[in-house]
């Protein structure tokens, strides 16, 4: 069985469950965000009799040695029964169900798509960039620092109107565009000292997404040049030009060698290739968007997913 541990509110689980059940594979949805309110977990261990590990999700209940293969793929948090009158007891609810269910399904022997675990590390962006460079993948220049003569410097370093700023860790609550340092971000500077700030040189050129599914990989061109956000295509993406795009060997197995160093079998990756065609990398989602690069070149990346799930 190829369990998804995912929400109904996402556009990625409708394919790729359609995509399961052409295959004849059997499967079930695990929504984290409404357990343990409809449902229920059961483990048994030690002792004379077999042990048990048991998930009942919704209408099914399914035991943890069926699933061959996990699909996790942005799960809500979990959630407890909102009649409990405390908010301190419902949060001592939400981490004790969180902990279960996620020890039971550690105690399968699935393959993961990606382990959990993995892809809260490899969400580290400096360890990204690190770690590619030690992969033979090129760059761009970054200075991440709370100090702010260091980060005034690495602006004349990189010369005016050529650095933009980052986050650090991205999640929906907190979610900021990539922005370019302008003079009212100079002024900003002295703020500094209350949290670090990631500045990275800015490479004019064109955006690629490569979608790595397993070894296979999917490179579409993302041209937000002449956009109204040329400097983040993620707010100007029904403008872009879009299509199929070709890597260099050399940028394929060094993304196949950083995967794989991440401990990631599925990753969206960002590279910016420059006028005189060298592909630097910026970052790695573990749980990046593939629906719309899909559509928007024919790519078959939802069927190469459900052939890796179907292979666990």
């Amino acid at each position: 069985m190829i369990l998804l541990v995912s929400h109904r509110g996402d556009p990625h689980l409708g394919p790729v469950l359609a995509g399961l059940l052409r295959r004849r594979q059997r499967t079930a949805i695990l929504d984290t965000g409404r357990f343990p309110t409809l449902g229920r977990l059961d483990l048994r261990l030690g002792g004379a009799g077999l042990e048990r590990l048991r998930v009942a999700a919704g209408p099914g209940t399914f035991e943890a040695r069926e699933i061959a293969a996990v699909w996790w793929w942005r799960p809500l948090p979990c959630e407890p029964d909102r009649r409990m009158p405390l908010a301190s007891h419902r949060e001592v609810a939400r981490l004790e169900t969180a902990a279960a269910l996620g020890g039971l399904l550690r105690c399968t022997r699935a393959l993961w798509v990606n382990e959990p675990a993995a892809a809260r590390e490899a969400e580290h962006k400096v360890w990204q960039l690190r770690l590619a460079r030690e992969c033979g993948l090129a760059v761009p220049r970054t200075c991440v620092t709370g100090l702010p003569a260091q980060a005034r410097a690495f602006l004349r370093e990189v010369a005016p109107g050529r650095a933009v700023f980052k986050a650090l860790d991205v999640r929906p609550e907190t979610w900021r565009e990539t922005r370019l340092v302008g003079p009212e971000e100079r002024s900003l500077l002295p703020l500094l000292r209350h949290a670090p700030v990631l500045f990275q040189e800015h490479v004019p050129g064109v955006d690629l997404r490569v979608t790595c599914v397993g070894r296979r990989l999917f490179a579409a061109e993302i041209d937000a040049r002449h956009t109204s956000s040329p400097h983040d295509y993620r707010l100007a993406l029904g403008q872009a030009r879009v299509r199929p795009a070709r890597l260099p060997a050399e940028v394929r197995r060094g993304l196949r060698t950083l995967l794989s160093r991440l401990g990631l079998r599925y990753g969206a990756v960002d590279l910016r290739r420059s006028a005189d065609g060298e592909h630097l990398f910026l970052e790695v989602n573990p749980a990046g968007q593939f629906h719309f690069v899909e559509q928007r070149t024919g790519q078959p990346i939802g069927e190469a997913l459900c052939d890796l799930l179907a292979s666990g």
